[in-house]
């Protein structure tokens, strides 16, 4: 059971809640009122599905590329804890349980749509890294569809909503950054195996890049909330996790040679402003303004 968990990483809960936070500001700007429990139960148990089932597919494609990095050695597929076929059957598995429920979503017919085009980058980004030298783009546009999906559930359309595409390209910044700053961990390892990353890629203009998507990030969010009239006490939220985004950026910054574990916690502490910023939407939807 341990070795399950440690496939779909369930053990590690910052890389699920990460996903979902996008799908969260998603349902609470779609619409001026609360979305319903029901819909965000769906959203919670497909976002669930989906990223374990990248899990999956990503230790699928390195399993013998993570047998050669410090990081990802003792992952179960690498480790050879768990064998091929169980991955495939649990793979199997999350991708019914997320058709499932975009079946049971309103508009499915849209959302259906959606999910089947997200599937594509799910399956090909753990090979981008061998060809592309921005893998990061690739899975930050997967990332993407935590925001179309459940907009297409709660509004049965993708229009030319400025809402709908500032929180796309939201994030798409956020999670461009944050992934980039998780492979930093990685960079000597990546080098050695020719591993592509956009860290490799950018050099010493990473840190620069990190902070003008963490930037652009705050800025495309604050103003898809002031257009879709969230009330003021959301702008409370939201600047503390601006001053929050800049100090991960200042920390980035000054650190030269750091452990590891030091950018495990950089990215760990997205995952907290990122529900800042969501319970900043939910208050400025209850009204307490």
């Amino acid at each position: 059971m341990a070795s399950l968990m440690a496939l779909l990483r369930w053990d590690k809960p910052s890389g699920r809640l990460i996903l979902l936070l996008p799908a969260g500001w998603t349902l609470w700007l779609a619409t001026a009122q609360p979305p319903p429990l029901l819909l965000v139960l769906q959203i919670l148990v497909g976002g669930l599905g989906v990223s374990g089932a990248g899990c999956i597919v990503n230790d699928l494609w390195d399993r013998s590329i993570d047998r050669q990095v410090q990081r990802t050695r003792r992952r179960p597929l690498a480790s050879g804890a768990l064998g091929v076929p169980v991955a495939v059957v649990m793979l199997l598995v999350l991708l019914t349980l997320s058709l499932a429920v975009a079946l049971t979503l309103p508009h499915r017919e849209l959302c259906l749509a959606l999910a089947t085009l997200a599937l594509a980058p799910i399956l090909l980004y753990p090979g981008a890294k061998r060809i592309f030298p921005y893998p990061q783009l690739v899975l930050a546009c997967t990332w993407g569809f935590a925001v179309l999906i459940p907009w297409a559930a709660v509004q049965g359309a993708l229009t030319a909503n400025p809402v709908l595409w500032l929180t796309w390209l939201a994030t798409v910044l956020w999670s461009f950054g944050f992934d980039t700053v998780y492979a930093m961990a990685d960079q000597a390892d990546d080098r050695r195996l020719g591993i592509h990353s956009s860290v490799r890629s950018l050099g010493s203009r990473v840190v620069p890049v990190v902070g003008c998507c963490y930037g652009l990030t705050m800025a495309c969010l604050g103003v898809a909330a002031a257009m879709a009239e969230v009330r003021p006490w959301w702008w409370l939220f939201w600047l503390v996790a601006a001053w929050g985004m800049g100090r991960e950026v200042v920390l980035l910054w000054r650190r030269r040679d750091p452990p590891a574990r030091f950018y495990g916690l950089r990215f760990a502490a997205q995952v907290k402003l990122g529900g800042l910023l969501l319970l900043g939407l939910m208050v400025g939807r209850v009204g307490l303004a």
